[in-house]
């Protein structure tokens, strides 16, 4: 009966003393939790106004690949107007 409550005492103590620690050392306290937190909300920023960025960019480039278009086909009615003007001179 002394051995089962020896043990008994030294399982007690150590899960008392187990607990303690992690208890002590495991645990954030309020200020890492707010500091984690506050770094959390600015990534979300950032990561906010980049997403407005790239919706700009998307938007300017689409206004480019639209300039860039039109500029093609005003090149190639240009083209085929002086290609009329160059045959019609050649049969003079």
């Amino acid at each position: 009966m002394k051995v089962n409550t020896q043990h008994s005492i030294r399982m007690l103590t150590l899960a008392v003393v187990s607990s303690a620690f992690i208890g002590l050392t495991g645990c954030a306290t309020t200020a890492q939790f707010e500091e984690l937190q506050t770094k959390i909300n600015a990534v979300a920023s950032d990561a906010s106004s980049a997403k407005a960025d790239a919706a700009a960019a998307n938007s300017k480039a689409s206004e480019a690949l639209n300039i860039a278009d039109e500029a093609n086909k005003r090149s190639l009615a240009t083209e085929e107007r002086l290609g009329r003007a160059f045959n019609k001179s050649m049969y003079k």
